[in-house]
């Protein structure tokens, strides 16, 4: 092991906020940070060992044990609270047999709570390995487990109702950032410029919110996280908030409507948001806290339209 950290502690030791990117390639490589390698990172970068553990603790992104094959957050913010949310966070204990912040003993779950995860209209919300279920209610979480298992990337674009068009346009000069030319999973993709390192090139998304299926002119590497521009006015687009998963900066996009969609900037991450609150509906264009129910025909009909 010391010789791989050594290598990962060479590579980022000068870069600004260098701790940071060695401890998320050591976390991506063992799922979480060993105790050896910490202190490896300490003696090799000539940092303190508190100050190291420091980072290490701060950022929620990162954990001192290793982690399940999927990791299950459920959200106990004051909107979750209200509706429930203790006794979601209650029924996984009890269904997983092991309390929150704990990992399951065959390593296939970890369990833990967080304070938001930016869809409070939508909540009780959980959230498995990137993917959101929203409304939930006690009798969900033993389906909801079910689905993992069964594994929650097998589906079905055209009829899984958590996927759904979006017309997306840049938050800082309006302009639409759908490209009608270039179609990701049979729509319009998302016309975006990427940096990475020393790359800076296209790419596309997909306009399904739900679907992670990207094309881009260079290969991404897993973990990366990716600095994303508008091809118009060639702003970055880098939300104020952080993705609860990983700690890496949030996209922001204004949906035509009303409304943001964020997505994390990590490559591989598969967390997104919706926040539908003060939006001006649609179909009804009246301005309120928006909900929608269900897609008809490639629209969502907000719950104030009749």
């Amino acid at each position: 092991m010391n010789s791989t950290i050594e290598k990962i502690v060479k590579k980022h030791n000068n870069e600004l906020g260098g701790v940071i990117a060695i401890l998320e390639e050591i976390q991506s490589k063992y799922s979480y940070l060993p105790e050896e390698a910490l202190r490896t990172v300490s003696q090799q970068s000539g940092r303190s060992l508190v100050d190291i553990y420091g980072v290490a603790t701060f950022y929620k992104y990162f954990s001192l044990e290793p982690r399940g094959e999927h990791l299950i957050s459920v959200c106990l913010g004051t909107a979750c609270h209200v509706r429930q949310g203790p006794v979601i966070i209650k029924e996984f204990e009890r269904q997983l047999d092991i309390r929150a912040g704990e990992t399951t003993k065959n390593k296939e779950f970890t369990l833990e709570t967080v304070n938001c995860l930016g869809a409070c209209a939508r909540g009780p919300i959980v959230v498995v390995d990137g993917h959101y279920f929203s409304n939930v209610n006690k009798s969900q979480v033993a389906q909801i487990l079910k689905k993992v298992r069964a594994g929650l990337d097998a589906i079905d674009l055209k009829v899984d109702q958590r996927v759904f068009p979006v017309k997306l346009r840049c938050p800082h000069c309006n302009h639409g950032l759908l490209d009608t030319n270039n179609l990701v999973d049979d729509y319009p993709s998302i016309r975006l410029t990427a940096a990475f390192g020393s790359k800076h090139g296209w790419i596309r998304l997909s306009s399904l919110y739900g679907s992670h299926s990207v094309k881009s002119e260079y290969e991404i590497p897993i973990d990366t996280v990716v600095h994303f521009f508008c091809p118009h006015c060639h702003a970055e687009l880098v939300s104020a908030s952080s993705c609860p998963l990983c700690n890496a900066p949030m996209v922001p996009m204004i949906m035509y409507g009303g409304g943001m969609v964020q997505i994390c900037s990590r490559h591989g991450c598969k967390n997104h948001m919706i926040d539908l609150i003060k939006g001006i509906c649609i179909n009804c264009d009246n301005r309120h806290t928006c909900k929608f129910i269900k897609p008809n025909g490639g629209v969502w009909h907000c719950e104030e339209y009749t």
